[in-house]
């Protein structure tokens, strides 16, 4: 800068004035690009972004208001008549318009749930894995049509199965948690390592003929979970923590190993109904297995979540349309459908929903994902009993103008039709 100066003083003074007015410039241009770090000063915005942005502007407070008032009822009730005990995160055009905890964490001491309870996630926590796959096609180290033994050297089927044939759950393999269930020790944790070497030395049968139809199988995930580990050469907990949940933003997330139980010393406790009271869900051997549950996570942390596939952070919005395709399609598309990791359901309106449910040790959740509007339906609860079997009103509140599809001739509560959008 020194030198600068003494060079400036030996210009003209044209020269200089002219000289003065551009480093002023450029200086300006350092301070606004400094005070905009996440992004560049020149950033022309991405299509997804602009997307995003065009969402955001459809949110409207005062409609938020109404429903955030609707859902407090509907969930207040849900706790008082069907023992809903859990936690709620509603987002509508990537805006959070209600959330809340309910009941305890723990009928022991009586800790009370809030939006930063850790939950299992039993089977959402598919989408997890195979978004990790997704992420693996992306970076050119697989296909979806690979066969299967081509990853895992020894797996003792043919090339008719393969990693479409697990997203999609049309694989015909068995249960992993029935077909070698005499021949394992249930006092040690399973691992996907040793059930893949079983199930190299066993060859257990198939089911039907591999992608003959659809048949929801925990052992595909477990699968893509093994394949994850030997692409990436990290364990399936490190890649996900690495690749997933901080890219994502989601620090409260975790994929438990019972090896380490002290993970679990902030999570809620899984609980089944009985008449004299709750009944602690045990843990057993099955639990050390990952990709087709496992991951114990928040509603803050799946918002996140929910946001980072919106924003492509962790893969491609084209590379996440074929997950969100309903894959089961011969001889006929059917209503009740699967993509890569997700749920479908049509309406009879034609509109695709796109979710998941898990169940396991007692946890009962359900999450929505919707990517036409950013929207989102997330529900975590650790007592096993039927309270969400209504959440077809939650989606009626959240969509009125759909109301009808959802209840499907069912009539929706009066509180709920009254007071606007």
């Amino acid at each position: 800068m020194k030198r600068l100066i003494e060079y400036m003083n030996q210009l003209p003074k044209r020269s200089k004035i002219l000289g003065l007015v551009g480093i002023t410039l450029f200086i300006g241009i350092l301070i606004l690009a400094n005070s905009h770090p996440s992004q560049s000063f020149f950033h022309v915005k991405t299509v997804t972004e602009k997307r995003n942005d065009s969402l955001a502007n459809l949110y409207n407070p005062q409609i938020a208001q109404q429903k955030s008032i609707k859902l407090d009822t509907f969930f207040t009730k849900l706790r008082e008549k069907s023992g809903f005990n859990g936690a709620v995160l509603i987002t509508q055009y990537g805006k959070i318009i209600y959330k809340k905890g309910f009941g305890y964490s723990n009928y022991f001491t009586k800790s009370a749930i809030n939006t930063h309870t850790h939950f299992q996630l039993a089977s959402v926590s598919k989408q997890f894995t195979a978004v990790a796959i997704m992420q693996l096609k992306e970076k050119g180290l697989l296909n979806y049509d690979d066969a299967i033994y081509k990853h895992i050297p020894g797996f003792p089927y043919d090339s008719s199965l393969t990693i479409r044939s697990l997203l999609t759950h049309r694989s015909g393999l068995s249960d992993y948690a029935y077909n070698m269930d005499k021949v394992y020790d249930k006092k040690i944790p399973l691992t996907n390592q040793k059930v893949v070497e079983m199930m190299i030395r066993l060859k257990p049968h198939i089911d039907y003929r591999p992608n003959a139809k659809f048949s929801y199988n925990n052992t595909n995930y477990m699968l893509l979970a093994y394949i994850v580990e030997k692409l990436s050469g990290l364990g399936f907990r490190e890649y996900l923590k690495k690749n997933i949940f901080e890219p994502a933003g989601m620090s409260e997330s975790f994929v438990y190993d019972p090896m380490h139980p002290e993970m679990l010393k902030t999570a809620a406790t899984g609980y089944v109904p009985r008449r004299g009271g709750p009944v602690v869900s045990e843990f057993n051997h099955l639990d050390g297995v990952t990709g087709d549950k496992g991951i114990y996570s928040t509603v803050e942390d799946l918002y996140h979540w929910d946001m980072a596939l919106n924003e492509e952070k962790l893969v491609k919005y084209t590379t996440l349309e074929e997950a969100f395709t309903p894959q089961h399609t011969t001889p006929k598309v059917l209503p009740k459908n699967y993509g890569f990791g997700w749920r479908l359901t049509q309406l009879e309106n034609g509109d695709w929903l796109t979710y998941h449910t898990g169940w396991w040790h007692g946890f009962k959740n359900y999450y929505l994902h919707n990517p036409k509007d950013n929207s989102a339906i997330i529900i975590l609860g650790n007592m096993a009993n039927h309270a969400l079997a209504k959440v077809n009103i939650v989606q009626s509140i959240l969509y009125p103008e759909k109301s009808a599809l959802f209840m499907k001739g069912e009539p929706l509560p009066l509180e709920f039709t009254l007071g606007g959008n």
